[in-house]
């Protein structure tokens, strides 16, 4: 996955209340992000509630620091019945530069849900 001329499905700045206790952004901080984006992706996707079921290849590459700016991107890999497997990545860009790496990356799966918390259908498209 490539983030050239893509929209992200979340961007924030990395703020001194994310950080560990050695100063650097905390990977549960990040990870919520990417769980959050991924969630909105499922949400869009399935046209309603789908919950996170597992979490696969996590990888941290780089840290992040205070002001950096965190674009999450996702990508559908995989759509089955009730379920979907997303590809999720995020990037970091220092507050004053315009180049951007990746920090980290997961696959999320997800099932789509019905108002009892049963799993529901997801319609295939076109």
């Amino acid at each position: 996955m490539s983030n050239d001329r893509r929209d992200p499905v979340i961007r924030v700045t990395a703020m001194p209340a994310d950080t560990n206790a050695y100063g650097d952004i905390f990977g549960g901080w990040l990870l919520s992000l990417m769980d959050s984006g991924a969630g909105l992706v499922a949400a869009r996707r399935s046209r309603g509630r789908a919950v996170t079921v597992a979490l696969d290849g996590m990888k941290f590459h780089l840290p992040v620091g205070v002001g950096d700016e965190i674009s999450v991107y996702g990508e559908i890999r995989r759509v089955g019945r009730t379920s979907m497997t997303i590809a999720i990545e995020a990037w970091r860009r220092h507050r004053t530069e315009d180049e951007d790496v990746k920090v980290t990356e997961a696959i999320f799966t997800f099932v789509a849900i019905d108002d009892a918390g049963k799993p529901r259908v997801i319609h295939q498209e076109s």
